[in-house]
């Protein structure tokens, strides 16, 4: 782990040479009591801006190149200030600020899943300017994918592209500067769980409980805000709808969790677990009623994706940029029922017992304690 210390200015935003005399007398120690670094210094200002340098063992400063706090609201100070406005990112800044303009730009993203909600999340995050995004979904555009995910085409389809590919290619086609970052795999693989980890900010985009329990545990691990996105359209295929409704989630590092939340049981993701990884164990259990069966297929419409994905982005921009009558910490859930006529939201619960041991943490052995993230090592 590493050290920062951490100490307040009023008015004074740069490190005093008392602060380097401090810091070059201290740390020496703090590298003789630990295996490894490096460790930090950091100062907080009177308006709450944050910002730091790395301090190594021989007594060097380097600039943190930003600082992330994550809570109801979300900062990002960068050591190098703001950017400039693109022409093309005027109207972004004219509603929310150049300085959100400017965060919106620096913010690398991990959107998990790139179909029903995805899809349009990666679109608005896009032309929002957002700097860079990393998109994980292993799976290939198929006919019944094209009315909806964006950009999609039926030569999509043919060609069984994937669909990080296809919308990897209409961001760049757009020609905002937006980063883009593939994985058509898996989102159990250590590449891509460190891939995740390397972002600011999580959107999970995707029905499976196993899933959505790897993504909440990830950004208790790495301290990253975790936006989740689910639909549910219960239908009887013959024309008749018996709900309609979606769900955002907001979770931070330390708060309640999706588990908490009950959103979902260990029983459910035990069951989701082995429904992905060894089918005819999970139909043989599912046999005996050891397990209750995971829904594999579910009807979905462009419509109620569209809305759900939009309020995610705009939670989002909610948090960077707290435009709201009401404080953000009383949105930390929103539900919508278009069938039953509800748009209610909901404030934080109770930490989650089950992850707060896990806050911050980063890296372990295996990643996120889970033994499905292995690695083999190769032979000596």
């Amino acid at each position: 782990m590493a050290v920062v210390k951490i100490h307040g200015h009023f008015g004074y935003d740069q490190f005093s040479s008392v602060d380097d005399a401090s810091d070059k007398e201290l740390f020496p120690s703090i590298y003789s009591w630990t295996d490894g670094g490096p460790h930090g210094s950091a100062i907080l200002m009177d308006d709450g801006r944050i910002f730091g340098r790395v301090v190594d063992d021989a007594g060097h400063f380097e600039p943190f190149s930003h600082v992330n706090v994550v809570g109801d609201d979300l900062s990002f100070w960068y050591s190098d200030g703001e950017t400039c406005v693109e022409t093309f990112g005027k109207r972004v800044a004219q509603a929310f600020g150049a300085g959100t303009y400017s965060r919106l730009r620096r913010l690398r993203i991990a959107v998990v899943g790139c179909s029903g909600t995805g899809s349009p999340v990666v679109e608005q995050l896009a032309r929002n300017c957002v700097g860079g995004l990393v998109l994980v979904d292993p799976d290939h555009v198929e006919d019944k994918n094209l009315n909806r995910i964006l950009n999609s085409t039926m030569a999509d389809a043919a060609a069984a592209r994937p669909k990080v590919d296809v919308l990897a290619e209409a961001i760049r086609s757009i020609g905002l500067g937006t980063e883009v970052e593939t994985y058509c795999a898996d989102l159990f693989h250590p590449d891509v769980v460190r891939a995740i980890a390397g972002c600011d900010i999580v959107f999970g985009c995707m029905d499976s409980i196993d899933g959505r329990h790897l993504l909440n545990k990830l950004a208790t691990f790495y301290l990253l805000p975790y936006f989740d996105l689910g639909v549910k359209l219960e239908a009887d295929g013959q024309g008749s709808v018996d709900q309609v409704c979606g769900t955002v989630h907001y979770l931070q590092p330390g708060g309640s969790s999706l588990l908490s939340r009950n959103v979902y049981t260990m029983e459910q993701v035990r069951a989701a677990g082995l429904f992905r990884t060894d089918r005819a164990a999970y139909q043989a259990q599912l046999a005996q009623g050891y397990i209750r069966g995971v829904a594999e297929d579910r009807p979905a419409v462009i419509q109620l994706n569209m809305l759900i994905a939009s309020l995610a982005v705009n939670e989002l921009l909610a948090r960077l940029h707290p435009y709201r009558i009401d404080p953000n910490s009383d949105y930390a859930i929103h539900r919508i029922s278009l069938s039953h006529g509800i748009f209610e939201h909901l404030e934080d619960g109770s930490p989650c017992l089950a992850l707060e041991r896990h806050i911050g943490r980063g890296d372990v052995t295996p990643l996120l304690d889970w033994a499905e993230l292995s690695e083999q090592r190769e032979a000596a």
